[in-house]
């Protein structure tokens, strides 16, 4: 249905009509950071502004989680110091990550907190009103809390259910170009923009919607002064991923506007449920569940672990460790000789590549917890584990007793989407799961070469090579606070929105086009989808190899340089172009992520971060039972990548930003002018 919002003006292009529709900030993306930022801008006074989004109930932030999700702030535990300094350290010691940002991201992580306190988002809080917290990884302060496993959802929904009626959001429009025009620097009046790298600024946005009616490529175009990226992590360039099915691409239509990308080279893997995606951290692990697999047609189902490791203690301790150190780590595949817990990711890829499906099983107990009359032993368990299981009073005799004991929401959760871990075991795989990387940004989440777009939430590279888990929620809110300060600050006079014409959208035009009139169906497209990501999942995940790389580039590009062209992406409906235009969104996305692959290990890089590089099997690196070499060299570069015109990459590698050193005296922050509270440089 055509939104009765009011069209501006209208573009003839190809002998079609395109409506334009006109806002001083347009939000693409309905998910925690693109709710919280339109909440920002409406308290800071600004009012014309409409939200653009594929699907309201789409994204990764209402559709994810884990057994206790987890949202990472400065602590607010009364007996744990804390700073916003101390925080920024901590976020910067994974390496790879700028220090003004990690200094943004620490100071208002309370303010972005205590916002969704105010709007119901229910932490966990004592009679005394104290937000107590808990160690997630790569955390010593106890910044962590949850609401359960639906943390992002219950935050999703509490910003939503804030913003009044009257907010125009766009349902069922699918973003293909940013509009971009180039900056005369002789007439421009931002002096910024002279000492960056800012070379051009976004003016608008092209979507499809197969269900306006308006021409019929289902073609509309929304002119603003600001663009707010919203649109999560490239999650559909894997077939392998945990991302949730609804959740599809978005990064590569801001590299073909010209976006730097950051870190790309580094995303988290780890042990989810295929069936139903979900990670399988936490209590999932710490209950101490069975790792069986099979032949696909169910038969020779065996315990395989024991095949791995060299002894009970020492399986049975990984098992428990993988619910805190959930994400795979090349660091904890071999720890001063003794087996570490990621040898299961590495374990059930080798059962995987034999052919065999892999399981989670709740049921049973895994027999190096058994004893001679093979029942469960809690005195069989040594260290934490023991303590643990003891502390939280779950020590029953079956991992999903111990489950519903420790965790009844995690198990309820399986349950509310048709899964029973008490009747059957839960399919499993090492997927994909979080972008540290994205595109670059500054200190306002502003990019780093296109003026007025900005990219807050997963897309945004903010993190480096480890983060704190918990910590990308954090970022969805303080991202959407910053980006709402410098919109309300410096982006507001509707004067600068400028008018578009036929040539802003002319290629994309013609692009869509050439895509009407095929025979491919919506299946197709899928399928062709899930394809491309089976080339990512095969060598530029956990385990990463520089031959297979060079080769998936080499497939990427052809898919690329003959997809307008190809019958096999012609559709024969329009409301099959928005999956072809994903898809053309994802090969965009795994050409970028690949070369950035490959140009950090020619570069030198070594294994790092959630991922091992090695042309060696898995059965090899942890039959060999030795440390990896870990990268150091790199802990202190990060490496940005642009896309230029015939689909070239261009890198360039520079020294991480230190946390900067700031004269706080009272007196001179309260007299900071605007340019120099929202200046970048």
């Amino acid at each position: 249905m055509k939104p009765d919002y009011k069209i501006s003006t209208q573009i003839r292009n190809e002998k079609i009509e395109i409506p334009v529709f006109s806002y001083n900030t347009v939000v693409v993306g309905t998910g925690a950071a693109g709710y919280a930022c339109v909440l920002s801008l409406l308290r800071l006074g600004q009012k014309n502004i409409a939200v653009v989004t594929e699907g309201i109930k789409m994204g990764t932030s209402r559709n994810t989680g884990s057994d206790k999700q987890t949202y990472y702030k400065m602590s607010t535990n009364l007996n744990t110091p804390d700073s916003a300094y101390e925080m920024a350290k901590d976020l910067m010691a994974g390496g790879a990550m700028h220090g003004d940002i990690a200094l943004t991201e620490a100071a208002l992580s309370l303010r972005g907190f205590y916002n969704l306190v105010s709007l119901g988002v229910p932490f966990p809080h004592d009679r005394f009103g104290e937000y107590t917290g808990y160690r997630t990884d790569h955390d010593e302060k106890r910044r962590a809390t949850s609401c359960g496993p639906l943390t992002s959802k219950l935050m999703t929904e509490a910003l939503e259910n804030a913003l009044p009626d009257d907010i125009p959001i766009y349902d069922g429009y699918r973003v293909i170009q940013i509009i971009t025009r180039n900056i005369d620097f002789d007439k421009s009046d931002v002096k910024e923009e002279k000492q960056t790298k800012r070379t051009k600024k976004a003016v608008g946005i092209t979507a499809l919607s197969a269900n306006t009616g308006y021409n019929k490529f289902g073609l509309v175009v929304f002119s603003a002064q600001n663009v707010v990226y919203a649109v999560g992590g490239a999650s559909a360039i894997y077939s392998s991923t945990v991302y949730p099915e609804s959740q599809t691409c978005g990064i590569g239509t801001a590299f073909l506007a010209g976006a730097e990308g950051i870190n790309l080279t580094e995303s988290q893997y780890g042990i989810a449920s295929t069936e139903f995606r979900w990670n399988l951290s936490g209590s999932y692990q710490q209950v101490l569940p069975r790792y069986i697999s099979r032949n696909p047609d169910g038969s020779d189902e065996r315990e395989f672990l024991r095949d791995y490791f060299d002894d009970d203690k020492t399986l049975t301790a990984c098992i428990f460790k993988k619910g805190y150190q959930w994400p795979f780590d090349p660091r904890k595949i071999n720890e001063n000789g003794i087996k570490g817990s990621s040898c299961i990711d590495l374990a059930v890829f080798a059962e995987e590549s034999k052919g065999r499906e892999v399981f989670l099983d709740f049921r049973r107990n895994p027999s190096c917890c058994l004893n001679a009359s093979g029942k469960f032993d809690i005195n069989l368990i040594d260290g934490e584990a023991h303590e643990y299981l003891i502390k939280s009073e779950s020590i029953d005799d079956t991992p999903i007793k111990r489950l519903r004991k420790m965790n009844e929401k995690a198990y309820n959760l399986y349950l509310s989407h048709g899964i029973n871990l008490e009747k059957s075991p839960l399919k499993i795989s090492v997927c994909a799961q979080h972008c540290n990387g994205g595109l670059a940004g500054d200190i306002f989440y502003e990019s780093v070469n296109v003026s007025n777009l900005f990219p807050i939430g997963e897309v945004n590279g903010v993190f480096g090579v480890y983060r704190p888990g918990g910590s990308a929620l954090n970022s969805t809110q303080v991202s959407a606070i910053r980006v709402a300060e410098k919109i309300a600050a410096i982006y507001l006079d509707e004067k600068n929105i400028e008018k578009l014409s036929a040539g802003d959208i002319s290629n994309t035009v013609k692009n869509i086009a050439s895509l009407l009139g095929g025979n491919s169906t919506r299946e197709n497209i899928i399928k062709r989808r899930y394809e491309y990501g089976k080339i990512m999942s095969g060598c530029g995940t956990f385990l990463r190899n520089i031959n297979k790389i060079e080769s998936a580039i080499s497939k990427i590009e052809n898919e690329i340089n003959k997809f307008f062209s190809e019958k096999e992406n012609m559709v024969s409906d329009i409301s099959s172009l928005t999956e072809a235009a994903i898809n053309y969104d994802v090969l965009i996305s795994q050409l970028m992520y690949l070369n950035a692959i490959r140009e950090y290990i020619k570069h030198g890089g070594k294994s790092r971060g959630s991922y091992l590089i090695t042309d060696k099997s898995p059965l090899c690196i942890i039959k060999e039972n030795k440390s990896i070499e870990i990268d150091n060299a790199h802990k202190n570069l990060v490496c940005r990548t642009s896309l230029l015109k015939n689909n070239k990459i261009h890198f360039e590698w520079e020294s991480v930003r230190p946390i900067p050193d700031i004269d706080n005296w009272f007196e001179k922050i309260y007299n900071l002018s605007k340019d120099e509270l929202y200046s970048n440089i």
